[in-house]
């Protein structure tokens, strides 16, 4: 019988890793825009990479979230936070800053994700990166 109940439990956790992969190879394929999202242009060694991101917008200010595990645009901003951004048919540079502390948690508050999002993107960190616009 226990041998039954912790082949059930792989199997069921096994499920629920396809089920998580499914997802985000899905959404990183298809990359959906809508009017609540911005393209982020990221650049290692002056070549640049476009992804499709969520903009928030929090007291003024224009923040983007890593809430997926595949997050290799926000490695790419911490590494190199000059970044480029298209929003609204307008293309600008921007300096990416990494959020935490008490800005974070604001920000997080303002914007919190549903437990059927976080359940589909398998429960990953969530990381704040605030995008000041350069002059």
């Amino acid at each position: 019988m226990r041998k039954l109940l912790i082949r059930g439990a792989a199997i069921l956790l096994l499920l629920y890793v396809g089920l998580v992969t499914a997802f985000e190879a899905w959404l990183g394929y298809t990359q959906p825009t809508s009017e609540g999202t911005i393209v982020i242009t990221t650049f290692q060694d002056g070549v640049g990479t476009d992804r499709v991101v969520t903009r928030i917008l929090t007291d003024g200010q224009l923040y983007v979230a890593a809430n997926h595990w595949p997050r290799a645009w926000y490695r790419a901003t911490l590494a190199e936070p000059d970044v480029r951004v298209s929003m609204d048919g307008v293309t600008a540079d921007y300096l990416a800053v990494p959020v935490q502390g008490a800005e974070h948690d604001r920000v997080e508050a303002s914007r919190p994700l549903s437990l059927f999002f976080r359940f589909l993107t398998g429960f990953p960190p969530r990381y704040f990166v605030r995008l000041d616009a350069k002059a």
